[in-house]
């Protein structure tokens, strides 16, 4: 085998302390190996046909992944303003979107006209030429941060870097006789030990100790941070999160294919008690019997690598999905009494950190041995084996965002949409991870049905702690609060958010009208009416980048379209313009932001109305918003808050809930809560009113809710 101590391939550069000349060069040659080394990837296909079969039924074919990094380049490039047009329309929009792992049951079989190879192939051609151009002439501006223009040219390769990854999988997943070995793709397959020669496994303590993860803010100047902060990273790598890590105990190295045989020996796909609904739900559609690349035949077990099949190399890490993982730990809890489970993100940054990795640890990872994995016990890192590379290690902790998180604005939908509890964190990276994917800071996610050559390391410890998720809305619900904003009535209820806002600016009597926040906007419609009724500026504020993007739209376009469901697949589609709701004035007035209620960005200060509609009980913390929100009103202004009260556990935590159950005995109503928590910092304005509203679900199926209104002054 290459020696993996050689050949690496570059990490995510540092610009800090290049000149122009210098940067240039270092980008145009990190920019140039990811694009051909891409390529390259796709050479591993026998026959055009190759492109164009699904390997499986849930993606796209390979013809679009081979398509859409380039797209990806185009597309950002254009929303950076560096460069001034499209490429090529068509494929832009072809190969722009779709390439998110699909659940078993929402396929989506839509017909595409798919251009041929060579098509696709001169087009890369165009965009290599474009991104080279855009390197050697653009403007310099300096070390490459999040705010640059010049980090949308970083983005572009560490997302074809991502692609580097899945599409391999995908290979991997292929019909053998579509694919072959070639130059830079070679699997060099040690000597097969057997199941006797394969290694055990052991269970090593660990301390309990803290660990500190998170970039800090993306807009900080990178030259003056530390570590892998100054380097790329995704949104979701920024903010900070520090946690106390209990102490564990995890095994000394991964499942080998020899310890994870025992799992499938002892009936472990057949015992449903090994697996929940989820797992459940995927081993009955899969028919799976045993992990997806494994290959029984002529008596023994067979191995499916990218390229070929081998004799099982039973010393090797076994490659499973998070559901097969699960079942395996709840089969080893079962049979020795232990409480095994899948370690948390924060445990597996303990494990690095004790073992002191670094970015150049010889590990078999960044394309530096064979293209596939290697024995478990090859790489030793402190009292581990494999804490970084030869297979992801799936994690119990489903990705959340850190605080201080922020979506950026040129991918504000590369973390949001996993921010959905399916989405399961990976860690430590593969044999061909490389740029941003071998830092420790780096946090990828995949639904927990998917497979990304990824397999675990078991721990024993206590209940794992769970992150605050908050969840994020279809495309159903966007359209029901496109409706519930901008469309019809019902029943002669009238416009609730309008009716909020006419409510708060009558309450304002003859207090100034320069700056409101509404916080938990959705889609808008109470911003453009506080704009409409006289504020200088107002700023709409919701943690679903969907509702967002929406009202965005409704700012840039001043119209937008939905699909209402009317019953069963039959919709009925609405077309809404600022200008038939009078509002065409007012888009000047009013700037939408992603963000937490939770924790707001320090910029959110000095309004003279706080709007809070419908959101108290939707939060992890709505203390926490309450102690803070005082901050963000000038003296003498008005918070208003409305909501229905209907606190649900699945978005607050029965702890922290401001109401609704019985205090010493005695009924404990949420208004009861609000007067105590605010009035420190706020005197109570009129009676609480009631609002009612209407939300529509289908033609024949309606919501009505009243929510309490309830007027704030800040005590000056």
């Amino acid at each position: 085998m290459t020696s993996p101590y050689k050949n690496l391939f570059p990490l995510s550069p540092e610009w800090c302390g290049l000149d122009e000349v210098a940067s240039r060069a270092q980008l145009t040659a990190y920019f140039t190996e990811t694009f051909e080394r891409y390529e390259s990837l796709f050479g591993c296909l026998t026959v055009d046909a190759a492109y164009y079969e699904k390997p499986i039924a849930l993606r796209h074919p390979l013809i679009f992944y081979f398509g859409h990094t380039a797209t990806f380049f185009v597309n950002k490039l254009l929303l950076a303003k560096l460069i001034p047009e499209r490429i090529n329309p068509r494929f832009e929009a072809m190969f722009a979107v779709g390439v998110d792992e699909m659940s078993w049951d929402d396929l989506n079989e839509a017909h595409y006209d798919w251009p041929t190879v060579a098509e696709v192939k001169a087009y890369r051609n165009e965009v290599r030429a474009t991104v080279l151009q855009v390197i050697a002439q653009a403007p310099w501006q300096g070390a490459i941060g999040w705010d640059n223009p010049w980090w949308s040219i970083l983005m572009g390769i560490e997302h074809e870097l991502i692609h580097l990854e899945t599409s391999s999988v995908l290979i991997r997943q292929h019909r053998l006789q579509y694919v072959r070995s070639q130059s830079d793709w070679i699997a060099v397959v040690p000597s097969n030990p057997g199941i006797d020669g394969a290694p055990r496994n052991a269970l090593i303590d660990v301390a309990a100790g803290s660990v500190r993860m998170g970039k800090g803010s993306p807009h900080a100047d990178p030259c003056a941070a530390q570590g892998d902060a100054r380097r790329y990273g995704w949104d979701n790598e920024y903010g900070s999160h520090v946690s106390d890590v209990p102490s564990f105990k995890a095994g000394r190295m991964l499942v080998s294919n020899a310890e994870y045989l025992e799992f499938v020996e002892a009936g472990g796909y057949q015992n449903d008690a090994y697996w929940n609904e989820e797992g459940l739900g995927w081993r009955n559609f899969a028919q799976a019997t045993a992990p997806t690349f494994w290959i029984q035949r002529d008596g023994g077990w067979f191995l499916r690598l990218m390229c070929e099949e081998i004799p099982m190399p039973w010393d090797w890490p076994v490659d499973v999905n998070c559901l097969e993982a699960e079942a395996f730990c709840r089969w080893k809890a079962i049979d020795t009494g232990l409480p095994f489970r899948l370690p948390t993100e924060d445990e597996w940054v303990r494990l690095y950190d004790i073992a002191g990795i670094t970015p150049d640890t010889p590990a078999q990872w960044r394309l530096s041995g064979s293209r596939s994995a290697v024995p478990i016990n090859t790489f030793v890192h402190g009292d581990f084996y494999d804490v970084v590379g030869n297979a992801w290690q799936w994690t119990c902790t489903p990705i959340y965002p850190f605080a201080g998180f922020e979506a950026h604005p040129l991918y504000d939908d590369f973390s949001i949409p996993t921010f959905d509890e399916r989405h399961n964190l990976m860690k430590g990276g593969s044999w061909i991870s490389c740029g941003n994917e071998a830092l420790r800071a780096s946090r990828y996610a995949f639904r927990r049905h998917f497979f990304q050559h990824a397999g675990f390391r078991y721990v024993v410890g206590g209940a794992p702690i769970v992150p605050q998720v908050s969840r994020y809305e279809n495309d159903a619900l966007l359209a029901q609060y496109a409706e519930f904003h901008f469309g019809a009535s019902y029943f002669d209820v009238p416009n609730f958010p309008a009716a909020v806002a006419a409510i708060a600016v009558e309450s304002m009597g003859n207090r100034a009208r320069r700056r409101a926040l509404d916080i938990g906007c959705a889609v808008g419609r109470t911003s453009f009416e506080l704009a409409r009724s006289g504020f200088e500026s107002v700023t709409g504020v919701d943690f679903s980048a969907r509702f967002i993007n929406l009202a965005d739209e409704l700012v840039r376009e001043g119209l937008v379209r939905y699909a209402l469901t009317d019953e069963g697949e039959l919709q009925s589609f609405r077309e809404v313009s600022l200008k038939s709701l009078g509002l065409t004035d007012s888009a000047d007035r009013v700037a939408f932001w992603q963000g937490d209620a939770c924790n707001l960005k320090e910029t959110h200060r000095d309004y003279d109305l706080v709007i809070a509609a419908n959101l108290i009980d939707r939060l992890y913390d709505p203390v926490k918003f309450l102690s803070d929100v005082g901050q963000r009103i000038v003296p003498g202004g008005l918070l208003v808050l409305t909501s229905p009260y209907t606190w649900l556990a699945e978005h607050t935590p029965r702890a922290q809930w401001l109401g609704g159950f019985k205090r010493d005995g005695e009924r404990y109503t949420t208004l009861d809560a609000l007067r105590e928590q605010l009035a420190r910092d706020f005197i109570p304005v009129g009676e609480p009113r009631d609002v009612p509203f209407v939300i529509r679900e289908t033609a024949r199926k309606f919501q009505h809710t009243v929510a309490q209104l309830t007027c704030w002054e800040r005590r000056r």
